[in-house]
C-alpha cells in the first residue's frame, strides 16, 4: 500500500519549511521513537494512549490488552491517528517568543486490523520486544500460547503521513542579536543509567551474566 506524503489532513499548513514529505524521514523517526501515541474516538471522546511499537515497511503494529478500549475503539472504527516526537534539545532565543524546542515529529493515518494468526503475532510481539531493546527477544523465553492469546497486537496501515522537523539557528529579530543574551542549541538525548539487576530467582546466585542487549546498550551511553 503506497503512502501518500502529505496527505490531506497531514500537510503542514503552519510553518510549513518544516516540513519533510519523503518515507525515508518518516521511517526513519519512526524507528528511533521510542513509542508512540495512536489516537482514537472513544465514547464519543477524542483519546490517546501512549503504546509501544514497530515499524516494518508501511505498516506499524501496536499492542496492548485484549480489553483495551482505545485499540479496540481504533478497530471499530477501521482507523486511527498515531503521532511521534523526539525531543532533540532547547533552541534558544533572545526572547522567550523566539525560542522554542528542537524536535521530530510524525503525524501517521491509516486503517486497522486486528492480528489474530498466532504465528504472525508471535513474531510481531518479538519484533516489538527488539524495538525496545535490540537483541532482547533471543534472550527470554518465547511467549506461550495464553500470553499470545491475552495480548491484542493492531496493526495499522501508513497511508497518509507527514512530518515535521525544527531544528537549526533560532528565528532572533535583528536587534536583538546585539543583546548581551545567549542563544544558541542544547542538544538532548536519551540515555540509560547501569542496569540493576533485581536479585530475584537465578539472579539471587549472581551467575546470570549481563546479556549481550545491555552490553550493547551500555556501550551507547557514552
Amino acid at each position: 500500500m503506497s503512502v501518500e506524503l502529505p496527505g490531506e489532513r497531514t500537510r503542514l499548513r503552519r510553518l510549513p519549511e518544516k516540513a519533510r514529505y519523503d518515507e525515508a524521514t518518516l521511517h526513519a523517526v519512526l524507528d528511533e521513537a521510542p513509542f508512540v501515541h495512536v489516537c482514537a474516538t472513544v465514547d464519543g471522546l477524542a483519546s490517546a494512549l501512549a503504546t509501544l511499537h514497530v515499524r516494518e515497511a508501511s505498516s506499524l503494529y501496536l499492542h496492548g490488552s485484549q480489553s483495551n478500549a482505545l485499540l479496540r475503539a481504533a478497530l471499530a472504527q477501521e482507523r486511527a491517528v498515531v503521532t511521534a516526537t523526539i525531543y532533540d534539545g532547547l533552541r534558544l532565543a533572545r526572547s522567550g517568543f523566539e525560542s522554542s524546542v528542537a524536535y521530530r515529529s510524525v503525524v501517521a493515518i491509516g486503517p486497522c486490523r486486528e492480528v489474530d494468526d498466532l504465528d504472525e503475532k508471535r513474531r510481531v510481539l518479538d519484533l516489538l520486544v527488539d524495538h525496545a531493546l535490540p537483541g532482547r527477544a533471543s534472550e527470554v523465553r518465547p511467549a506461550t500460547e495464553r500470553e499470545l492469546r491475552l495480548t491484542l497486537v493492531v496493526a495499522l496501515a501508513i497511508v497518509e503521513a507527514s512530518v515535521k522537523v525544527s531544528e537549526g539557528p533560532t528565528d532572533d529579530d535583528e536587534d536583538d542579536l546585539a543583546l548581551e543574551v545567549w542563544g544558541g542549541l542544547v542538544p538532548a538525548r536519551l540515555v540509560y543509567d547501569a542496569p540493576v539487576g533485581d536479585g530475584r530467582g537465578a539472579m539471587a546466585t549472581g551467575a546470570v551474566p549481563l546479556p549481550a542487549s545491555l552490553r550493547r546498550l551500555g556501550a551507547t551511553r557514552d
